[in-house]
């Protein structure tokens, strides 16, 4: 058995705060009930589908489930999940810019679930039209810091970059938001 203290928005969540056993199985469960919808919203914000989405998050738990006996540290075990949900979003985007390349030659970005467009206003929607014409790199800066609030550290750590380097992704990130909606309104 292994002792996870002091867990919190980035670690295993209240279900398994206490103690948690290595077997792969109560792990990857006890994480999904923790974690699962809201790395699938994550997913919801970068991809644009909500299938695509549970698409995602569930390859995501499926190869922890798979790798879970070369983890070394189950507290780690959220910020893989959240780095293989990055990387998982990128390949959707990647594929679909290849189909959408090779079919058609201008597309519309992806449609946002049902669900999202109800509950969001106007503004809202149009923020989240712009947000999807960002580079990739700020668009993940922005999910990360502002939907799932991680700190700098946390962000770095998952993208693979420096602190400084989310800073001023996330910096240009909002002067390019500012600027493509201060030219709409």
């Amino acid at each position: 058995m292994v002792t996870v203290g002091n867990a919190g928005a980035g670690d295993l969540g209240a279900a398994t705060r206490a103690r948690v056993t290595l077997d792969a199985g109560d792990l990857v469960g006890d994480l999904f009930e923790c974690h699962a919808l809201r790395l699938t919203r994550m997913a919801v914000l970068l991809v644009g589908d909500r299938s695509s989405a549970e698409d995602v998050v569930q390859d995501a738990f499926l190869g922890l489930y798979r790798g879970a006996g070369r983890l070394r540290d189950p507290a780690n075990a959220v910020a893989y999940l959240r780095a293989s949900v990055l990387n998982g979003c990128r390949s959707v985007l990647r594929s679909r810019k290849r189909a959408w390349s090779s079919l058609i030659p201008a597309h519309d970005p992806p449609v946002w679930s049902a669900e999202s467009a109800a509950m969001a206003g106007e503004d809202r929607r149009e923020v989240l039209r712009a947000v999807t014409r960002l580079p990739r790199r700020q668009r993940e800066v922005l999910v990360l810091r502002y939907y799932l609030n991680l700190s700098d550290r946390e962000i770095a750590a998952d993208l693979g970059v420096t602190r400084g380097t989310v800073a001023s992704t996330a910096s240009r990130a909002l002067a390019a938001l500012g600027r493509d909606l201060g030219e709409r309104s």
